[in-house]
């Protein structure tokens, strides 16, 4: 058997417009210009981009304030990706087929590496948005009020929020593909979207790395060095997927076509618990800041420009996506692609403006006592 591209793997990359034969298995480069959708060169330049921006600013942070939690975070997510990532793209090589068997394809976009399954984009994505996610929930400040547990909630619920505006969009404008032959991983789902993956990668996973990185480097403020912060990442990176396991295992527990009602509820109740911490995480920030009580911000560059930035661009994405919505047949459009959720998207894209809103509030607020004070 061909383990890099199998009949399911070709299937899908020629349902994406691409194949999956005579690959590079180590890095490929395309015409930006030439890609199968013409968002995509911008979605990689939004992503790339901010993967870039959260480096810098997790540097400074660092070595200039001290702080060791950026950097460890930025680098924890690229340990994660790697630990996760590839079991996904190539089941056959670690012997999961019979137990997850193939789930989803990537398109191809500008950078590809490991036999065209890997964008760069997606590299970059990870980092980008669990710095994203983590410096909105301190900006809150509900990492110095709630500690590394509640904070690591509300940054679960951010990446929720704003990662499914992108997870619902996707498949529609052919950035990636799930199998919809497999049925034992990608059901339920919400539309396009599997509720495994909403819950397991859009929430649990950011929220379990950011507790693991707070806990291992959060005391070492000041004190660690480079390779005390390496490793810890390293661990943080890799423990990761064990939560996910944890969490998978109520709904796990019930796997099989004839219970996929069952699978259905304990998935939406589990989310469901997510945005109720989360909602009531972002209204106790809220009413926290309107009292006055503003916690410290250091180099709110980054917060104050890149959420707002990462999303506008997906609301002027899914703009442009909506005429083919709304003329989809039986959720699938002409292009013969799958549509997401709306309504859940357009919930995301609420719930996001307020932790937009917020941080803003209280960066603006900090900003201006540090004017006073200069």
């Amino acid at each position: 058997m061909d383990y890099t591209c199998d009949s399911a793997a070709e299937r899908v990359a020629e349902g994406l417009g691409f194949s999956c034969h005579d690959t590079n298995p180590w890095v490929s480069f395309r015409n930006p210009f030439g890609l199968e959708n013409g968002t995509m060169p911008f979605l990689e330049l939004l992503i790339i981009g901010g993967a870039v921006f959260a480096l810098v600013h997790a540097w400074r942070r660092w070595r200039r304030d001290g702080d060791p939690v950026n950097i460890s975070l930025w680098i924890a997510s690229v340990v994660y990706l790697a630990v996760i990532e590839p079991p996904l793209y190539f089941p056959g090589w670690f012997g999961l087929e019979e137990h997850v068997g193939f789930i989803f394809s990537h398109n191809v976009f500008t950078v590809q590496f490991m036999y065209d399954r890997l964008p760069l984009y997606i590299v970059a994505f990870y980092p980008a948005l669990s710095q994203l996610a983590y410096e909105l929930v301190r900006a809150l400040g509900v990492f110095a009020r709630r500690g590394p547990l509640l904070g690591s909630v509300a940054v679960a619920f951010a990446c929720q929020v704003f990662y499914e505006i992108f997870d619902h969009l996707g498949p529609q404008l052919k950035w990636w593909a799930w199998n919809p032959g497999n049925r034992m991983i990608n059901q339920p789902a919400l539309d396009s979207v599997p509720m495994n993956s909403m819950l397991l990668f859009a929430s649990v996973s950011f929220g379990a790395m950011t507790y693991l990185v707070v806990r291992l480097t959060g005391n070492g403020r000041g004190t660690l060095t480079g390779p005390g912060v390496a490793w810890r990442s390293i661990v943080a990176g890799a423990l990761t997927p064990l939560a996910m396991i944890i969490v998978s295992a109520p709904s796990g527990a019930f796997r099989g076509e004839d219970q996929l009602g069952i699978q259905r509820a304990i998935l939406s109740a589990e989310l469901a618990v997510v945005w109720i911490a989360g909602l009531y995480l972002l209204a106790d920030a809220w009413r926290t800041h309107r009292a006055g009580a503003v916690p410290q911000m250091e180099s709110p560059l980054f917060v104050r420009t890149y959420p707002a930035l990462y999303l506008g661009v997906h609301v002027v994405l899914w703009l442009i996506a909506l005429p083919a919505y709304f003329a989809a047949t039986d959720g699938v459009t002409e292009q013969g692609t799958p549509i997401g959720s709306l309504w859940y998207a357009a919930l995301c894209t609420a719930a996001a403006t307020g932790f937009l809103l917020v941080a803003l509030r209280a960066t603006a607020t900090q900003l201006t006592a540090e004017a006073v004070e200069s």
